[in-house]
């Protein structure tokens, strides 16, 4: 008899630590046409569904940003079954009233990388998908209820500036940024949010401000980014992010229709 392969509802983009939250992990791997992915994917049940972890810079944090394949990744969590993707991440404030600890369920994106893989439709299928609204907005409506209903403060639209990494920014760059008016600095959330958008995966972005970027510094007497600082204000607020995944996961209605979920309705060009 032929094995049935894996299925899952939801899939999260995150650290190890998130399936940490439920009993009776499996991990399987992926074989994808673009490479192996990030590490192993952890498969956990809660309430009758299934959500598939994959921790981006691997389980260890041993892939930096630019080098993450995030076309693997994504393609191995549709081939999954999954529609929904939670992508967790942690991000620095461009602005003042954006402060560590706080949450921002992010709206839109700039792309600052380069040279990333970041489309699945290299020829000769052209498809070209619109990205004007990026992140699923009944997702995003559902996690800023959740982040709010668990005392935790929420800025529930946000653009998210994504640099190429593993540097961080200079204070001219970051100074650009704030007067564009932006208001949360990451290097992962492109191209895994447009590449979500290919697959027809609806996407939500939840970014924990950890820090002050650089262009903060001058103005507001704030000391420079340092990943020390990054990482003990995420450590500091692991557990709250880990409730807000869990909760989500619990309350996504599976049978939600996403406009992400049509992304490539009309996107193909007809020769």
């Amino acid at each position: 008899m032929t094995q049935q392969a894996p299925r899952a509802d939801i899939g999260v983009f995150g650290g190890s630590g998130f399936y940490s939250l439920f009993e009776n992990v499996q991990e399987i791997t992926v074989d994808t046409p673009f490479g192996p992915t990030s590490d192993s994917i952890f498969l956990a049940e809660t309430e009758g569904r299934t959500v598939a972890f994959l921790p981006r810079h691997g389980r260890h944090h041993t892939i930096p940003p630019h080098a993450i394949n995030y076309r693997a990744n994504v393609w191995a969590m549709k081939s999954l079954g999954i529609r929904f993707i939670i992508s967790p991440c942690a991000a620095g404030s461009l602005q003042t009233h954006v402060k560590p600890g706080h949450f921002v369920v992010c709206d839109q994106y700039v792309d600052r990388t380069r040279s990333r893989k970041d489309t699945f439709y290299e020829g000769p299928e052209v498809y070209h998908v619109s990205s004007a609204e990026p992140y699923c907005p009944h997702l995003r409506r559902l996690a800023a209820e959740i982040i709010r209903e668990q005392g935790i403060t929420v800025h529930e639209k946000g653009t998210v500036v994504i640099i190429q990494g593993p540097r961080f920014s200079t204070r001219a760059e970051s100074q650009w940024f704030t007067r564009a008016g932006w208001e949360v600095i990451n290097m992962t959330q492109y191209p895994e949010a447009y590449l979500c958008l290919e697959q027809n995966l609806a996407v939500v972005n939840i970014a924990l401000i950890t820090d002050y970027d650089c262009g903060l510094v001058a103005e507001e007497n704030i000391a420079p980014v340092t990943q020390e600082e990054v990482y003990r204000v995420f450590v500091q607020n692991a557990s709250r992010v880990k409730s807000v995944v869990a909760e989500l996961i619990r309350r996504i209605p599976l049978d939600l229709d996403s406009p992400c979920h049509h992304a490539l309705d009309h996107a193909r060009v007809q020769a």
